[in-house]
């Protein structure tokens, strides 16, 4: 080993020692607390909480000579006080996480970030819980060599950062050191290695390769580099061919991420307005989206083709404006419906089940309160629910029954006004904190219907008795495979005699139950002779990530692998044993991003909305990172930190898969497919970090 560290430069021996001897300095101070702690403790030190927080109201007031004596007082409390209530001090095969060396004027001090406090001033140790303590703001906000000030209890901190580490202790052992200026790692055979840092950063040139104001996501970038005219110059023969259909032509565009699907079905649409406006004119003419997101990319991406006045609305606030309109009447809707009640409500078994069960629907039975006691029978009938289940193949599994019994129960119960209609006292209706008394409650569900049910109450109306008003002259709908079959039913009978329309999709990228075959969405929309246009080639990610993406797809994926286009920067793959490690580590290289490209689109894409939150939480005080949730896309520079539903459809310069573990992709279709929309949303380059052990979709990733 010492062979090793000689081929090593002077500094990095030196960094490794100075963590090697702290690491010792550290186990050893555990090792005398957990002696003391094992003697018995009086009661009236056991109950010394109160004891605590006048030592530390006096920490902050304590002069430079009085404060190791206070500290040191308060960690005895503290380990008393977890003594009873049985919490543990840092485990000492990994009692901490990060290594932070600052000096305010007095000479340098320590102070290690980990999941607990424990101090021991007579040791020179500080473990502080890097979630609350103050002084890990510190750790998070500035680099080696910054200098600080910040705003701490009782006191200004001036100072500046002398060393910045992760430090990775693993079964006792120092194993990795990532600083500000070097990566060292020690491999099973005890040797450590001085890794490239170049190759811990994210490669640059990426700015500017996703959409922006004023280009299609072609890699032109900055908005006066980008034209109309460059856009469709660059579309390929493939391509050109689908934008050039008959606009009598229904058409089906399918491509893996990047293909330009999107790029294809606007630039179609453009393009049928401008050669027979009376015929197709644009006001006449719809986009329909999943989500939120891809709603307002759509309507940043047709301004430069002329075709800006196109309406563009996702799924749900079409069919919540359709069904106001063919129902004229206001429709409760609930805010937030339970996922495996959604689950069954879009499944193609349900419109199998209902389209059998009301196939001799009278048309005087289609009224919006005769359907929805209807709908309230069906939601309701066990049998008929568990018939749906198993007819699913998997999909919806038994417990979205009970889940949706118990659900429409309470959305069928009279609402608590009508109960509550006979008291005049309008303080009485009201709770101590003056919102209504049913808000926040179960009660609040009672008269409401969830969004899921609009499309279905269309189709049952739409299937019996028609819809009336106008059809659209063209319609496009983009992520098709997300769209249910109710939806693809009604959405169909909104369609212009003309029957124009244009669906792009990937089953690939389905991330919810809904799909039921290309075949089975042509015939719902009624479009079954829709001619199909494949796109072989991805523009918008490199090779290394078409490559990864096909492999995350496994049996799911295409029998004919997309094209990349081009090579590209290559995936970082990077595991630490905690989660905690993984954000601290994530948190820095994406400061340092955002120094260097500022004009850079950064998306850190979590499985879902709490994990966002969770890791949002860590970078909120960077001005360029911004939480996005439902689809709120400025389409700025900066980093959003976002959810894999919300960026669906979307791309960015690069992409950061924060939490790609076992616990958030497991190996199941669901999770590789989420995976895979969550990894091709980069022109790029692609990270994927794991506080914990890699999903198991990645394979043999590796070790890093």
């Amino acid at each position: 080993m010492l062979q090793s560290r000689l081929d090593l430069p002077v500094e990095a021996r030196a960094v490794i020692e100075e963590e090697e001897a702290l690491l010792e300095r550290v186990r050893a101070a555990l090792e005398r607390a957990r002696e003391r702690a094992a003697r018995p403790a009086a009661p009236r030190e056991l109950r010394s909480v109160a004891a605590l927080r006048e030592l530390r109201d006096e920490a902050a007031a304590a002069s430079a000579d009085d404060l190791p004596a206070v500290l040191l007082e308060m960690s005895v409390r503290q380990r008393l006080i977890a003594q009873e209530t049985g919490e543990t001090l840092p485990d000492p095969l990994c009692p901490y996480l990060a290594h932070l060396r600052v000096d305010e004027g007095k000479g340098a001090k320590d102070y290690l970030l980990g999941h607990a406090t424990f101090l021991d001033p007579s040791a020179d140790v500080r473990i502080l819980d890097w979630r609350v303590a103050p002084v890990a703001q510190i750790f998070y906000r500035y680099r080696e060599g910054d200098e600080y000030e910040e705003a701490f209890p009782g006191r200004v901190a001036e100072g500046v950062v002398k060393a910045r580490r992760i430090v990775v202790v693993e079964r006792g052992v120092l194993t990795r050191i990532v600083g500000d200026g070097l990566v060292l790692t020690q491999g099973g055979d005890g040797r450590w290695t001085l890794a490239d840092r170049a190759a811990l950063a994210m490669q640059p040139g990426g700015a500017g390769t996703a959409a922006r104001p004023g280009s299609l996501g072609v890699g032109a970038g900055a908005q006066e580099r980008a034209r109309a005219a460059e856009v469709t110059a660059l579309l390929d023969a493939d391509q050109y061919a689908a934008v050039c259909a008959p606009p009598e032509q229904p058409l089906l565009v399918l491509g893996s991420a990047g293909s330009g699907k999107t790029t294809v079905a606007l630039h179609r649409l453009a393009r049928i307005a401008a050669l027979d406006p009376a015929r197709y004119p644009l006001a006449a003419m719809s986009v329909v989206v999943p989500e939120e997101g891809l709603a307002r990319l759509s309507r940043r991406l047709l301004a430069p083709l002329g075709a800006g006045e196109a309406q563009v609305k996702t799924l749900d606030a079409w069919s919540s404006a359709t069904a106001r309109e063919v129902f004229g009447q206001p429709i409760a809707l609930c805010a937030d419906p339970p996922a495996l009640v959604s689950s069954l409500k879009r499944h193609p078994a349900l419109y199998r089940a209902l389209r059998d069960r009301f196939a001799k629907l009278a048309r005087a039975s289609t009224t919006l309160p005769r359907l929805r006691r209807r709908l309230a029978d069906v939601f309701t009938d066990r049998g008929f629910l568990e018939g749906v289940a198993a007819a699913s193949g998997g999909d919806v599994p038994r417990s979205a029954v009970e889940e949706t019994v118990r659900h429409t129960l309470l959305q069928i119960a009279e609402p608590l006004d009508r109960q509550l209609a006979s008291i005049t006292v309008a303080s009485m209706k009201q709770a101590l904190d003056g919102r209504a008394i049913a808000e926040g409650t179960p009660d609040e569900l009672a008269g409401t219907l969830d969004v899921d049910d609009l499309p279905i109450l269309l189709f049952l109306r739409a299937s019996r008795a028609g819809l009336d008003g106008a059809g659209w002259s063209h319609l496009v709908l983009d992520e098709a495979e997300d769209v249910s079959l109710f939806e693809l039913f009604v959405l169909g009978k909104l369609l212009g005699e003309a029957r124009s329309v244009t669906l792009a999709g990937d089953e690939a990228q389905q991330t919810s139950s809904s799909f039921a075959g290309w075949d089975g969405a042509r015939s719902a929309l009624g479009v079954g002779d829709a001619a199909t246009c494949r796109l072989a080639v991805s523009y918008r990610c490199p090779r290394p990530v078409t490559e990864l993406a096909r492999r995350l797809l496994g049996k799911l994926a295409p029998e004919a692998p997309a094209r990349a286009a081009r090579d590209g920067a290559p995936i970082g793959f990077f595991r630490f044993p905690s989660e905690a490690q993984a954000h601290l580590f994530l948190a820095g290289a994406l400061r340092d991003l955002a120094d260097r490209e500022p004009r850079a689109s950064v998306a850190v894409i979590a499985r879902d909305e709490a994990a966002a939150r969770q890791f949002h939480a860590l970078v909120a005080e960077l001005p360029e990172a911004r939480l996005v949730l439902e689809g709120e896309f400025s389409f700025e520079p900066g980093i959003d930190v976002t959810d894999v539903d919300s960026a669906k459809g979307l791309e960015f310069d690069y992409v950061v898969v924060p939490d790609a573990t076992a616990a958030a992709y497991p190996m199941t279709d669901e999770a590789r497919r989420r995976l895979h929309v969550a990894v091709t949303r980069t022109s790029h380059q692609l990270w994927l970090i794991s506080g914990a052990a890699w999903s198991p979709l990645l394979g043999d990733v590796g070790a890093s």
